[in-house]
């Protein structure tokens, strides 16, 4: 059984023991910088792209192939050879390349779990069929 935090208020909530720290973990300075380095690459030739593209699917041997450029251009960087980006571009380009390749990895394990149809998902189908269509219209990724 859950323990329970009452405040001052009166009001309860259960205890935060078996919760991720989300706020605890992340750097609102780099998620605004990934935020930053996104949009940039969120522009193609053809017009922007959806920011979800990626959620399409990118196979995981292009995240790899792509993140291991940017470590090396990182470590070039790191070791006070020359590079033409900032290391701060290849931190985001890893990071990008490492989240959607941890996506894909998810994917795969939430496929082999039978699925439970839920009234809330019901009510948002139509919004991500949506979503995933304007994206197909901009497939390009980064």
């Amino acid at each position: 059984m859950a323990h329970m935090r009452q405040f001052d208020t009166g009001a309860t909530r259960d205890d935060l023991i078996s919760k991720p720290d989300y706020e605890g973990y992340l750097s609102p300075l780099v998620i605004e910088r990934f935020g930053r380095y996104m949009l940039a690459h969120q522009q193609t030739p053809d017009g922007p792209r959806a920011s979800d593209n990626w959620q399409l699917g990118i196979p995981k041997d292009e995240y790899i192939k792509s993140l291991i450029r940017h470590v090396i251009t990182l470590w070039r960087s790191h070791r006070g050879y020359p590079t033409r980006i900032l290391p701060q571009e290849s931190l985001c380009a890893i990071l990008f390349n490492a989240n959607g390749m941890l996506h894909e990895y998810e994917k795969d394990t939430l496929s082999k779990i039978p699925r439970v149809p839920s009234p809330v998902s019901s009510r948002l189908q139509p919004t991500l069929a949506s979503n995933r269509a304007r994206s197909k219209k901009r497939s390009r990724h980064i």
